[in-house]
């Protein structure tokens, strides 16, 4: 595979937006050191893809403190209305409800306040929750991380040979891309020149069902030749087979063990060289 197949195979926009594999992103950013033209590319797609961030942006709703204190002023600027006092109760009534409005009026000054204070307590509460939930997410990521070491250094194994595979001279890459039915999946076999052994790394194909297993096949002189079963332990890692010759690449779904010649109703991928 070229370098302007390379770049047009939608790996640096999987870069860019966080969709790359582990594996994928270390390859491409091997190859942005030692490929000016690759690292031109992936530039020009960030700022592609930051100019329509930009376009697309929302402005944020205002902040919840103004609303909280707006509504307190407007509680402040509510006029109290007093009761009307009739002129037949006796005096001893009529001061004994007029202390009594001076208190209403004392707790009805305070209301305001009592709002302000309910608010701020449930906004500190809120925010205590937040960092509680935040704190236990924390936790469960970190346990997730740690339960996943294993699987994280298994996909750093792989990456590494992945690049040492790229930047071997002697290895040829070949992207196999899925067909009709399986637009969706991709594959890559690594060829190398010298021994003639092919390698396969098919993480993008979906996992075969029971009973059944990917066979990669060398499309040679026109006549489909078996290159080998793939099963994950082996991909990127193990020979599949060795190929002294081909035009093409391509992987179908048999039963487990393998077919003496390919389901074509079956194939998944297919790649030229």
């Amino acid at each position: 595979m070229n370098t302007k197949e390379y770049i047009s195979s939608g790996i640096i926009e999987s870069y860019i937006l966080g969709h790359a594999s582990p594996e994928e992103a270390g390859i491409l950013e091997c190859v942005m050191k030692n490929n000016a033209e690759v690292k031109a590319a992936f530039e020009e797609a960030q700022k592609t893809l930051e100019h329509l961030a930009t376009a697309k942006a929302v402005t944020p709703p205002s902040e919840l403190r103004s609303k909280i204190w707006n509504k307190i002023q407007q509680e402040q600027n509510v006029e109290e209305v007093s009761p009307t006092l009739s002129t037949n109760i006796p005096e001893i009534k009529d001061h004994r409800e007029s202390t009594e409005r001076v208190n209403i009026q004392k707790n009805t000054n305070w209301k305001p306040y009592a709002i302000a204070a309910s608010v701020l307590f449930l906004i500190s509460v809120g925010g205590n929750l937040f960092m509680m939930n935040t704190q236990s997410s924390d936790k469960k990521e970190m346990a997730l991380l740690t339960a996943d070491k294993k699987v994280q250094a298994q996909a750093m194994e792989r990456m590494n040979l992945k690049i040492d595979m790229f930047s071997n001279p002697d290895m040829q890459m070949v992207m196999l891309k899925g067909v009709e039915k399986h637009t969706e999946a991709k594959a890559m076999v690594f060829w190398d020149k010298k021994t003639k052994e092919v390698y396969l790394n098919a993480e993008k194909l979906p996992k075969a069902p029971e009973g059944m297993q990917y066979q990669l096949w060398a499309i040679e002189d026109g006549k489909p030749v078996n290159a080998g079963m793939y099963t994950e332990d082996k991909d990127s890692r193990i020979a599949l087979a060795s190929i002294p010759q081909a035009q093409a690449f391509a992987i179908t779904l048999e039963k487990e063990g393998g077919s003496t010649i390919p389901t074509m109703e079956n194939m998944f991928v297919m790649g030229e060289i």
